[in-house]
């Protein structure tokens, strides 16, 4: 596949240069700023500090052989600017949580041997803590963003090195193989960079396929659609830093529609996503679960807003819970859910998708095409009368690998008849009807008396007692089992309810031996802005109650 995602944006801004891309506060970008902005980034990081690449075909899959570009700041215009500065300089945009602790910055930005850091003020004194254990590092740009931290000595100001430099598209010779670059977290464990391919990540995370399912493989085509379209407003409530917010914009951007951003990037304010989308007529609004959708529905309840234009709500990374979605669509009935299924290690590979006049069970998805179940050893493919959980697995386009970790390339991608599959890490059983019941990743299953118990699971259970706001299931040891079930619990009035009555509850759903052995009651569940479990958080949790 002959398509590169820096020279594919290129094309759609020549075609609608006109047409606004971006929405950030009171800034609006049409296609053609933003093109010519992203050019002028790449145009000053070939002069400055990027160098040739070493092409894929003499590398292994673990192996980037590109440079590497961190992009550490908040949701703003200058985000994507970045990641297709970077693209067009045929370096590669590493996105940086601006969440992490020192330790855990350091890892990542000697992991991908940084040679460029883009930040915002904000951040200035971490990086300054940080420049000097970087060998790597050849250059700092700082953009102002109106925090009133000082310039770092030797630092470029953004807009300065921009201006500066021009803004025409770079004479390089973009490639197919040119790599896209996330660093994810996962539940637990230190961050690690998925190697993807340009063209491979455009068909698995960005869905550009054909009328019949094959991967869109024509230029002129996409360029056409994207021009020819009635552009519709998209909303990025997740923080650029993971990949769920990178994602729902590159998808809008390349069927030529705008992106609005939150104003507040410190912590998600629900109003104001609400008054955006009423303001700009939002067609689609982009998030992670119900630590998006909850306080949304909360605040749908309190006050009435016009989201006549708004027909989708698009969520991947968490779980998105039926009551939160039942509560959505009360107040917008015209809209569908669309839930997905899948990893920054596969992309979306199964879906599930809620509306008034449609419903599924939560937690039952369905195949989309490449995806499928390996047995528990992975040697072969799961069937519905496996007595052990098999792995969800995909194929076709998927990623090259983890970035230096050979061995962790091979776990997780593993051949099957001579096919090559991305095997994650979750947890599902194959149903009869060729559905699939997604039970949870692999690394928070909880062993106990010799039973897998997969959190998830748990945790899907203990919502249906009516007064559990969220939830997190981890474990403590235990000298009879090996391990116990411990819930955290946030309740929704602040009063907790008797653990036998949630038990009650759960125990509807799941079998006895999964139950929590205890619960503890907590103001508020620790989870990450982007959404996700925050499990260590959970682990401490549960071992401190052991006596």
């Amino acid at each position: 596949m002959s398509i590169n995602l820096a020279a594919l944006f290129h094309e759609i801004a020549a075609a609608i240069p006109d047409r606004e891309a971006i929405v950030f506060r009171d800034r609006r970008l049409t296609y053609g700023e933003m093109d010519a902005r992203s050019s002028q980034l790449a145009n000053f990081l070939l002069e400055t500090c990027v160098r040739p690449p070493t092409e894929r075909d003499e590398l292994e899959n673990w192996q980037s052989g590109q440079d590497h570009v961190a992009i550490y700041m908040y949701n703003c215009n200058e985000y994507p600017e970045c990641i297709l500065g970077a693209l067009k300089s045929r370096s590669v945009p590493v996105n940086i949580n601006y969440r992490y602790v020192e330790e855990e910055l350091l890892h990542v930005m000697q992991d991908a041997a940084i040679r460029a850091i883009v930040f915002q003020g904000a951040f200035a004194d971490k990086v300054e803590s940080l420049r000097r254990k970087l060998p790597s590092l050849k250059v700092l740009i700082q953009i102002d963003d109106g925090s009133g931290a000082p310039l770092l000595e030797g630092a470029y100001a953004y807009e300065d090195a921009l201006a500066g430099a021009s803004a025409a598209m770079p004479g390089l010779s973009l490639s197919p193989d040119d790599v896209y670059m996330l660093y994810t977290g996962g539940t637990t464990g230190m961050p690690k960079g998925v190697l993807w391919r340009q063209a491979d990540f455009i068909v698995a995370m960005l869905g550009m396929r054909d009328k019949s399912g094959a991967p869109q493989t024509d230029v002129a085509e996409i360029v056409r659609h994207a021009e020819a379209s009635r552009p519709v407003p998209s909303l990025a409530a997740p923080p650029y830093m993971h990949g769920a917010g990178q994602l729902l914009s590159f998808i809008a951007w390349l069927h030529g529609n705008k992106v609005v951003l939150l104003g507040k990037v410190e912590s998600f304010d629900a109003a104001e996503l609400l008054e955006l989308a009423e303001r700009e007529r939002v067609h689609t609004i982009g998030l992670v679960g119900d630590a998006f959708a909850r306080p949304i529905a909360d605040e749908l309840d309190r006050k009435s807003y016009d989201l006549s234009g708004l027909r989708l709500i698009a969520s991947s990374g968490a779980v998105f819970s039926n009551p939160v979605k039942d509560r959505i669509l009360a107040h917008a009935p015209q809209i569908s859910i669309f839930d997905a299924f899948g990893s920054t290690e596969s992309g979306a590979q199964s879906v599930n998708v809620t509306a008034n006049d449609k419903r599924r069970t939560e937690g039952d998805f369905v195949f989309m095409g490449g995806g499928t179940a390996l047995n528990a050893d992975k040697t072969g493919f799961a069937t519905p009368e496996d007595a052990e959980p098999g792995w969800f697995a995909s194929t076709g386009a998927i990623p090259l690998g983890y970035l230096n970790d050979a061995a962790k390339t091979q776990e997780t991608f593993p051949t099957v008849d001579g096919v090559r599959y991305s095997a994650p890490g979750d947890r599902v059983r194959l149903k009869p009807d060729g559905d699939m019941a997604f039970l949870g990743r692999d690394s928070i299953t909880i062993n106990s008396g010799g039973e897998k118990i997969f959190a998830e699971e748990v945790e899907k259970a203990i919502r249906s007692h009516d007064a559990v706001a969220d939830v997190l299931v981890s474990s403590r040891p235990s000298e009879r089992f090996g391990n116990e079930v411990v819930a955290i619990v946030q309740t929704k009035d602040g009063d907790a309810p008797e653990p036998a009555e949630i038990s009650a509850a759960a125990g509807r759903h799941i079998a006895r031996f999964k139950l929590p052995k205890a619960y503890v009651f907590v103001d508020k569940v620790k989870r990450g802005q982007n959404g996700k479990a925050d499990y260590q958080w959970a682990k401490a949790q549960a071992e401190a109650t052991l006596p």
